[in-house]
């Protein structure tokens, strides 16, 4: 049974497959970049799929999901999820040779919406992607001293002692908090300007719009060393972390699954969600990278390629994080028994070697028997490994918090520290790439700007553009923005625009010309497997995933988490409610680009009707 809605003037507004392959033979794509080659094409899509996020929104995911547990699903939805519609952008890109805006309206003049919301998020996820490259830069350009700065408390202003916050909190906690962000106390108050984020800022845009000035041209030799140099960095930490005391503990407890989890709807929900920010759907980057390839490029290969190296890179990024998750946990582990044995030896007056750390729990129950009011009135703290494995830092914190106070324990932490920041500079750059493609092709095709205008004055204007918009996150409330944008800007409208890409090529465009087209481009038709996941199986799990994340999202009431001194909590970041007014910066930022396609539908139809008038 086939179901295609009518389109009328398709078969005009796309070029036919003997157009595609005289343009090909006489080499007059028109003014289309190319791609130098093959390599520089995958590069590309990997350095975009794989960015900051495999480093701390994976693993943190994985460590609130049950370790090994999230992993399942994961990537089981890889598989039927991401992979069908990462083949579909390659594909359609490949075929119609334009832009994420020019593909959906050479499909039909009134899903042009699809393309304009792809733009905006990927402008909006541009816009806070490059703040957290600023603080990277940050971290990087302090990193070479030695000792690092975040490895003690800095003197009060009269030099007697040190800073009562950083004492009451942890050295790294204060200096991202305070020194690096001067983070105000609720995202309401803005405090001013903080001006060293500022200069990292510009010099983040600055880097961004070097590399890409000639759009493929320049990015497309800069992604040999930041798609290829994370993975190096993450091998050399991984060797490091293997050394470790307690490395093995975490990665046991990455790979060990909590059954019970797969029960959980929450679980399923997070990994698909996940699968769009790893392979980046539904930003339009992918589409605009795939229209520079050859016409009989084999984009079936290249979708299973990238859906391999995106899984592998997803665990083994993994790895490397919970080998230092592991190393960070024995080490306060160790502490806390030898809190706990320090309490025992002095209280009971005896020796020091009386009680190790081999034979503690032998030596407690023991003391426990014989004096129970004694030991109960010491408040000896809890030491339980499992407990400090599963304690989940979430987002910037894993990079900024966790590593780093994990690096300043390695012997040479200097050196750790600005590969680390490196890896992460790297990721980011090359994850940009494709979001600025995102941004500038559109607003080509949609003649925002003046089309007389070079590539190079393209580029200039959209980075300076968004680094004014990124004063946002400079202020003392930055980060809280940047918390914000994350949560919102790439969570609803991704699901809603990777639905309406689905619909719209099969039910539209229509599946049975598409695969015409993929046997015209690969030299044969996809088997069951991709008819099945494009007709029925993607869809239903993407607009299952975007129902339930809606419900529970309009059932929880909005909260976010601030560093405040004066809470009861300190240093433990203190959870409190959104401002009312919160409601409105939510709905731009996930409402609009939900809404710009059937919004930019109903108004072309108005005009439409009006002209007939």
């Amino acid at each position: 049974m086939r179901l295609v809605f009518p389109n009328p003037g398709l078969d005009d507004r796309i070029l036919s497959h003997e157009d595609l392959d005289r343009m090909e033979e006489e080499e007059e794509a028109g003014d289309r970049p190319k791609w130098d080659n093959k390599a520089q094409y995958i590069l590309t899509c990997v350095g975009f799929c794989i960015g900051i996020g495999n480093v701390w929104r994976f693993p943190y995911l994985c460590q609130t999901h049950g370790g090994g547990a999230f992993l399942i699903p994961y990537l089981i939805l890889l598989v039927l999820e991401g992979m069908p519609l990462l083949l579909m952008e390659f594909a359609i890109g490949q075929r119609l040779r334009k832009g994420s805006v020019g593909v959906w309206r050479a499909i039909n003049p009134y899903l042009t919406g699809i393309g304009v919301a792809s733009m905006l998020v990927s402008l909006l996820v541009g816009l806070y992607y490059n703040t957290l490259i600023a603080w990277i830069l940050w971290y990087l350009f302090n990193s070479f001293q030695d000792p690092l700065p975040w490895t003690q408390c800095p003197l009060n202003d009269n030099g007697t002692g040190f800073v009562p916050e950083c004492q009451r909190s942890s050295t790294v906690d204060y200096y991202f908090y305070r020194v690096t962000l001067n983070s105000s106390a609720s995202i309401g108050d803005s405090g001013g300007v903080h001006w060293p984020i500022v200069l990292c800022l510009l010099t983040a845009w600055t880097v961004m719009c070097v590399c890409y000035i000639r759009g493929i041209g320049t990015s497309g030799k800069a992604v040999y060393v930041t798609a290829i140099l994370p993975y190096i960095v993450l091998a050399i930490f991984l060797i490091r972390g293997l050394t470790l005391k307690g490395s093995l503990s975490g990665i046991k407890f990455l790979f060990t699954p909590d059954v019970d989890e797969l029960m959980e709807p929450t679980t399923w929900l997070d990994a698909g969600a996940q699968v769009f920010y790893a392979f980046s759907l539904a930003w339009g980057g992918l589409i605009s990278f795939s229209s520079y390839n050859p016409v009989h490029n084999n984009c079936v290969q290249d979708a299973v390629i990238l859906t391999a190296i995106t899984g592998f890179t997803s665990i083994y990024a993994a790895t490397v994080t919970y080998s230092i998750i592991g190393f960070r946990a024995t080490e306060k582990y160790d502490n806390c028994i030898s809190d706990n044995i320090i309490s025992l030896l002095n209280t009971f007056d005896l020796p020091e070697d009386n009680i190790t750390a081999s034979d503690y729990e032998a030596a407690l129950n023991r003391l426990n028997s014989s004096s129970p009011e004694t030991v109960l009135g010491l408040d000896l703290k809890t030491c339980d490994m499992q407990t400090l494995l599963s304690e989940g830092v979430e987002g910037t914190g894993l990079a900024f918090i966790v590593f780093t106070e994990a690096i300043t324990k390695m012997p040479g932490s200097p050196v750790w520290s600005v590969l680390f920041f490196v890896m992460l500079l790297c990721l980011g750059v090359s994850t940009l790439f494709g979001n600025i493609e995102g941004v500038v092709v559109p607003l080509k095709d949609l003649k925002l700007l003046p089309q007389k205008w070079p590539q190079e004055a393209l580029t200039g204007v959209t980075c300076a553009v968004a680094f004014i918009i990124c004063f946002l996150f400079a202020q003392n409330s930055g980060i809280y923005w940047v918390t914000l944008f994350d949560n919102f800007a790439g969570s609803v409208p991704l699901l809603t625009i990777g639905l309406f890409e689905m619909i719209a090529v099969v039910y539209i465009y229509g599946i049975d010309r598409f695969n015409e087209d993929l046997v015209f481009m690969v030299g044969y038709r996809p088997g069951i497997f991709w008819q099945v996941t494009w007709r029925f199986v993607s869809p239903l799990i993407v607009l299952g995933i975007l129902i339930f994340y809606m419900v529970t999202q309009t059932q929880k009431k909005l909260t976010y988490l601030v560093w405040d001194p004066e809470s009861e909590v300190f240093p433990a970041l203190a959870s409190v409610p959104y401002p009312s007014w919160i409601n409105a910066v939510v709905f731009l930022l996930a409402g609009v680009p939900s809404l710009a396609v059937p919004v930019y539908a109903l108004c072309r139809l108005v005009f439409v009707y009006c002209k007939k008038k």
